[in-house]
Order: C-alpha cells, then structure tokens, then sequence
C-alpha cells in the first residue's frame, strides 16, 4: 500500500462521498475508484459499501481508517522534522510551462515557494502539454502545467487555472457578430479557427473541436508545426485578415493591433483548464509548496 492510497481512502471514508473526495484531492473521480479498488484488491476485502446517495466504510474499512488517520499523522509528523532541512537544502524544480499561462499565475507561486525554500534554483521551460507530460514521464520535469490531466494513478494532478475563453475577430467584423450577450460560436461558422495542432494537447483539442463543431464550425486537420504552437503574430496577422477566428481568454497578455479585437463568447462554453501534474512517487517538499501556491493562486 501507498500513503497516496491511504490518503484516498480516508478523503472518501470522511466525505462519505466518491465526488466530494475526488473535488477534495483533485483527482478525477473514475482515477479515485480505481484506487480505493486497487487497495481493496491489495487487501482482499471489501473497505466501503457503495450506495446511491454515497458510500459508508464496512467493519474493515472502519478498522483500516482508524490505524491509516494514526499512520498518516506519524507520517506526517515526519516530513515535518525534516522540513527545515530541506527548506536549506539546495535542489533545481524543473517546471515545464505551456503557451499562454495567465501572466500573474506562476510569478506569485514561485515567490511563496522562493520564501519558503530560498535555495530551490527554479528552471522553467516552455512546451507543449505532450512534450511536457512525455518531459515528466521521462524524468526531466519535475512538474508540468499542462492542459491534460493524465488518469494514469502514477501521476498526481491538481487545477492551477480555470480560463472562460473569448474570440479574437477581425475589428473590422466584430461589431456584426457581437451581440448583447458577447458573440455566440454559431455566427463563426463562416470564418477559420486558427487554433493549435492536435498533438500538442489531443484531449484539450478533441474537446474544443467537437464544441465548433456542434455550433456548425468546421474544423480542419490543423497542421502539425514545431515547437510550442502557432506564435501570436501568426494569429493575429491571419485573424486581422477578416477571414479567420482565434481563441483567447480576456487577460490575453499580448498587445492587439488596432485590426484585431478580443470579444466574449455568449455563454462561456469553452473553458480552457490548467493542471500541475507531477509524478504521484515524489516527495519533494519545494514541489509540493509550488502545488499550494498554485491553488492559493487560482
């Protein structure tokens, strides 16, 4: 057994619920009954009762949650002796960052993170959510924000940002597509999304092809580049054309040419999430910092 999975079963025992657990730890809650029926397995017994309205602990799950809350405080006593020593210890936090991060999110982490652990060296560098997550597997980040949260039970994940998503059009047509409410996805069916490469984050981009698609978009087999993904200029040059659309949320951090313009989308049916995903076996105490920081953040 693992403390991760202990942790879980006590988040779900407490709760009394698998959803309200899943929200409590971040998890998605098809990852977290996977767990709770690995240790199940492991153990060979049956730890909780699943009803309708939720779930309740049977008599050896009360057993297990009595002797995991007094493990888990002795474990956790002891990475606290130790922090001290390891806010003085110095490391590298390898942080992988995709394109378009909301400016204010990762400064203000990293500052409480600096704070607590003055002789972490941060190095951020700047990917794809695949090449990030592919970075993580392969041992050379220590923490991806990316915008796939994997199921994988070998990863931990949890919600750095959450972005309501805008359209970019051309100035010059803007004001015949806007209305009260912002601009609604169906009146862009004449233009071309100018949008990323699938292979860039497969999930993120299957969710918002199939949402154009639903609103009579017609979505292309955006062409595979390198590197990060289309820069800013190429979108707006492309977008200024009065031809094309792109997406942006409203804190977008790049300048706009007069040509283009940012509007909301009427009803907010693309939000774009971010997620700090780091292997499920560290136990890095800067990393964890980072990770609190980024909710405190959010």
């Amino acid at each position: 057994m693992e403390i991760r999975e202990l942790r879980a079963f006590t988040a779900v025992a407490e709760e009394g619920s698998l959803s309200s657990a899943a929200r409590r730890l971040h998890l998605s809650q098809s990852a977290l009954s996977q767990t709770i029926r690995s240790l199940e397995r492991q153990l060979g017994v049956r730890l909780l009762d699943r009803h309708s309205t939720g779930v309740t602990v049977t008599e050896a799950g009360s057993i297990l949650l009595r002797e995991t809350r007094a493990l888990l405080v002795q474990y956790d006593r002891a990475l606290a002796a130790v922090s001290e020593q390891a806010a003085a210890s110095p490391g590298t936090l390898r942080v992988g960052v995709p394109l378009e991060l909301p400016g204010d999110l990762l400064p203000r982490a990293l500052a409480e993170v600096s704070a607590a652990f003055p002789r972490t060296r941060v190095d951020i560098s700047h990917a794809s959510s695949a090449v990030q997550l592919a970075a993580l597997q392969d041992g050379e980040l220590d923490v991806a924000l990316a915008r796939e949260c994997p199921t994988d039970p070998g990863y931990d994940a949890a919600l750095a940002a959450e972005e309501s998503l805008g359209v970019l059009p051309a100035t010059a047509v803007a004001s015949e597509l806007r209305g009260s409410g912002g601009v609604q996805l169906h009146r862009l069916a004449s233009l071309e999304w100018i949008g990323f490469a699938r292979s860039e984050a497969p999930a993120w981009y299957d969710q918002v092809a199939a949402t154009l698609r639903s609103h009579g978009i017609e979505v292309g087999g955006t062409a595979e580049h390198s590197g990060q993904g289309l820069i800013a200029e190429v979108k707006l040059a492309a977008v200024g054309t009065g031809k094309a659309f792109a997406l942006a949320p409203p804190g977008w951090g790049i300048p706009l040419p007069a040509s283009v313009t940012w509007c909301p989308l009427s009803g907010s049916p693309l939000i774009r999430r971010t997620w700090a995903v780091w292997t499920a076996s560290s136990r890095r105490r800067d990393l964890a910092a980072l990770v609190a920081a980024l909710d405190r953040t959010r």
